[in-house]
């Protein structure tokens, strides 16, 4: 399954999602390694398996095997924080003075460059609606000289990928 498959498998009502998905592909906005990990990290967030496998057998082989894992652990770790900071930012009160004391060691050492990890986080952030994170990867991502139209592009790829996926989880996709 790939890219084409996904768009192929879009009923005629997701139009608009079968065309952001292709212009997305294309886009230059973001380097291939972001590209391709923001797509990746964004699939597992979707929870779509079909979506998931389809991505990561298009954009898998263009990455390292360390951006692969990294986009990944992205998924993974914004999964528990995206959980637990909303919560924090939501209710507020001492929560917010209290330690997380949960590890997210890969948050510091992803293995790649920061930048592409933060922002990989931080698309996963936004399909999982985590503003307090959405808003801290926001500011590393400045801070590390990504421009706002490299945030808005993964933004956008997470928002297409969900989109599929939420459309594709009511549709059987043929084998």
């Amino acid at each position: 399954m790939s890219i084409d498959s996904l768009k192929a498998a879009l009923p005629d009502y997701a139009k608009d999602l079968k065309l952001n998905l292709g212009s997305l592909a294309n886009d230059f906005v973001l380097t291939p390694q972001q590209l391709g990990g923001t797509f990746i990290a964004s699939a597992i967030a979707s929870r779509n398996p079909a979506v998931t496998h389809a991505l990561v057998a298009e954009y898998g082989p263009k990455l390292s095997p360390e951006a692969l894992q990294a986009a990944r652990a992205a998924a993974a770790i914004m999964g528990m924080n995206n959980v637990y900071y909303r919560f924090v930012h939501l209710v507020g009160g001492d929560y917010e003075k209290m330690p997380a004391r949960l590890r997210m060691n890969v948050i510091a050492n992803p293995g790649v460059d920061k930048a592409d990890f933060e922002l990989w986080a931080m698309a996963v952030s936004a399909i999982n609606g985590c503003g307090l994170c959405m808003e801290s990867h926001e500011r590393q991502l400045r801070e590390a000289g990504i421009t706002s139209e490299q945030i808005q592009a993964a933004v956008r790829v997470a928002a297409t990928v969900h989109g599929v996926a939420v459309t594709l989880d009511g549709v059987e996709i043929p084998a």
